[in-house]
């Protein structure tokens, strides 16, 4: 391979805009701090078609270079010593625009994208264990009872038993089990997670877990499993301030849940 030959030099332009089109903008710069995404494969197929318009306009603008970078394919469509060579390529690229055109319109199998609520709206009330919780105005009760400092200690031993695993050391949802599970665990350090919340619909999200979740919530595959067959009330109050205290957080009110209603 001559990189002086221009043939081999559209080739090479083309390779390497084909590396930063496909990983460069997608996977560099994040690492160096830029913002950016994955590119779909559709937009890498036209940035590659208008490099490959750019090489030809380069390679053609001069006869003598558009000779020499001509020359190669040339040769292999007419010279005697290359007929193996051309019966490869005769049926090797036909088979190959035909796998690439199979690719693009063969049926998916997998799982159709659905839309999720993150927060669905909580019932009035509740069930636990065999009780009837009213959820609507109800305050974490060990809030200003008892030793604050015997709360999280409980709190921290039902996190560290039960929900590490998946939720992670951290809070932040990178446990162990956390790659293995659609949808992702929740990461508590997020403004988006439990500083929305009230400690009530909490209460409820970990009682019942994802077999609890409203139908108009579904479709679900959350991991989450109901609790209250192992946790009982105070050690699920107990997790929540915990997860409150540990995160620097502050639940949301009643009150402020009702302003915004009226806001709305």
């Amino acid at each position: 391979m001559n990189l002086k030959h221009p043939f081999w030099q559209g080739v090479l332009v083309l390779v390497l805009a084909y590396v930063v089109i496909k990983w460069g903008i997608g996977y560099l710069l994040p690492m160096i701090g830029v913002p950016s995404a994955p590119v779909p494969s559709t937009v890498v197929t036209q940035y590659m078609l208008t490099v490959l318009v750019g090489v030809l306009l380069y390679m053609s603008a001069e006869s003598d270079r558009w000779a020499a970078f001509k020359a190669p394919m040339v040769r292999t469509m007419v010279d005697p010593g290359r007929r193996a060579l051309r019966g490869i390529l005769l049926v090797g690229l036909p088979l190959l625009v035909g796998w690439v055109a199979y690719q693009g319109v063969k049926p998916s199998f997998g799982a159709p994208a659905t839309l999720r609520s993150i927060h669905p709206a909580p019932p009035n009330s509740i069930t636990f264990r065999g009780a009837t919780m009213e959820l609507a105005g109800l305050e974490n009760p060990l809030r200003h009872s008892g030793d604050m400092e015997a709360h999280l200690a409980v709190g921290n031993a039902v996190y560290t038993r039960n929900c590490v695993p998946c939720h992670g050391d951290l809070l932040d949802g990178q446990g162990h089990f956390a790659s293995m599970l659609t949808p992702v665990p929740a990461d508590f350090t997020n403004t988006g997670t439990i500083v929305q919340l009230t400690e009530s619909y909490v209460f409820w999200r970990i009682a019942k877990g994802g077999p609890g979740l409203p139908n108009e919530g579904a479709p679900w595959n959350s991991a989450m499993p109901a609790w209250e067959t192992i946790l009982d009330e105070n050690e699920t109050w107990s997790v929540i301030l915990f997860l409150y205290e540990r995160t620097g957080s502050t639940p949301r009110t009643w009150e402020e849940e009702g302003a915004e209603g009226e806001a709305h």
